[in-house]
């Protein structure tokens, strides 16, 4: 077992495949003036995305563009993908919707991307999913594990994921969670969307006798969780399950000290990352909390892994990542984190689909192969895509981990489901996968 790291519309016609999206309307390619698809030269292709670059999101996911854009400097000095050179270009949404829907449309209208790659955020992408959609713009591994950007294809055929999504993450955590500690008192703390929602629907599957308590919070709302913290508390709960973002794993930790409440934690994949948090709970307390204390305070926190990271140096891809970071990282960049790595990890899946829809580009084309043969990409996931014409859905599966001095140490194998009530199994069919010599998708 590889030591892994933590860590980012409705459309009237009903036809799925790539091959009929024309003729729904959706998917409609647009050409440019050279008679190329838009966002498509001989020599580059342009694609977009929106990140939170300031705000109080920007810590963690600001650095995931850089894991991107380091990689295509990788493959554009080797050549690009078919003679084509990748271009990215980055705007800041400081995770407001109304920011997001404005950077789309300049990205759309000004910069004319090929597609968008890696938008960022549950609340975020979801104001800007249906007008993709709706011009036909390749809308390629959101970076959030919301069920919206896969699990419907008729409704958004042009949107695929790539992480896995929260409630397939949920179903793994309750049952771990309920074959583990059965007589545990359960409380969840979600964020106010679909991604604690999601979360909630796959816990519920095996947990939902032994939840006692669910507390919400809204992003960019109040930042004092002493309330939620005291319910817990007086409602005896001894295990919290959290679907948050890593900001909000801070606040919750200082809540809890705040009003005395102690308990075993077990977080989102999304929100664990034991160096950010140390780091924000130094910042958040003005230092009250060092860095340091703050990654000792995750020792012993539960959470999920699906790709590896700064804590497994040995791994292959690892050692990839860490060769181009070396070479690539922009001038000024700190060091190589999990963030950094999702980025380039998500960049190998998009290369990788470049790589097989071969020399002819279409925003359809590129669709089309990731229907027909993104399930059996290769690449740093431990487990398997569930790319097809009826699921658009991400990675298929994770373990169960737990933090151990800023590392971490597996508890279970490779735990692979889908939706619904498909069951979890043991696969390691990714534990072998390694890059290719030159680091480059074949």
């Amino acid at each position: 077992m590889r030591t892994t790291a933590r860590r980012a519309v409705q459309a009237v016609c009903v036809l799925t495949t790539a091959s009929l999206l024309a003729a729904c309307g959706a998917g409609k390619e647009r050409p440019s003036e050279d008679g190329t698809a838009v966002g498509v030269t001989d020599t580059t292709i342009k694609v977009g995305a929106h990140f939170p670059l300031t705000g109080p999101a920007a810590p963690g996911y600001s650095e995931i563009p850089s894991g991107h854009q380091a990689f295509y400097e990788y493959v554009n000095d080797a050549g690009g993908v078919h003679g084509r050179k990748i271009e990215m270009v980055v705007k800041d949404d400081a995770y407001n919707p109304t920011n997001t829907s404005a950077v789309t449309n300049d990205m759309i209208l000004q910069d004319e991307i090929f597609a968008m790659v890696a938008g960022l955020g549950t609340p975020t992408h979801r104001a800007v999913v249906q007008r993709l959609n709706d011009d036909g713009i390749p809308d390629l591994f959101v970076s959030s594990g919301s069920l919206q950007w896969g699990d419907d294809p008729k409704k958004s055929p042009m949107t695929f994921g790539w992480q896995p999504d929260y409630e397939i993450e949920g179903k793994i955590i309750g049952k771990y969670v309920k074959e583990n500690m059965p007589d545990a008192k359960v409380g969840l703390f979600l964020q106010d969307d679909d991604f604690g929602e999601d979360g909630e629907k796959g816990a519920r599957q095996f947990l939902d006798s032994q939840i006692v308590d669910v507390q919400k919070y809204t992003p960019g709302g109040s930042t004092d969780f002493s309330p939620q913290m005291s319910s817990f508390k007086s409602k005896g709960v001894d295990l919290v399950l959290g679907f948050n973002t890593p900001s909000y794993t801070a606040l919750s930790q200082i809540a809890a000290q705040g009003v005395g409440f102690k308990s075993k934690w077990f977080y989102s994949n999304v929100g664990s990352d034991p160096a950010l948090v140390g780091g924000l709970l130094a910042s958040m307390t003005k230092g009250k909390i060092p860095a340091e204390q703050g990654v000792k305070l995750m020792d012993g926190m539960m959470t999920t892994e699906y790709i590896p990271g700064v804590d497994a140096p040995e791994d292959e891809w690892v050692k990839l990542w860490q060769k181009v970071w070396d070479n690539y990282s922009k001038k000024g960049d700190e060091k190589l984190t999990n963030y950094r790595i999702y980025g380039m990890s998500q960049a190998y899946t998009f290369v990788q689909a470049l790589q097989a829809n071969g020399k002819d580009l279409t925003r359809e084309s590129i669709v089309e192969t990731l229907e027909k043969e993104g399930g059996s990409f290769e690449g740093p996931g431990l487990a398997p895509f569930r790319f097809s014409e009826d699921s658009h859905m991400g990675i298929s599966g994770t373990s169960v981990v737990e933090i151990k001095n800023g590392a971490s140490e597996p508890l279970t194998p490779v735990q692979v489901t889908d939706i619904g009530d498909a069951p979890i199994e043991e696969d390691d069919s990714a534990a072998s996968d390694a890059p290719p010599s030159s680091g480059i998708p074949e």
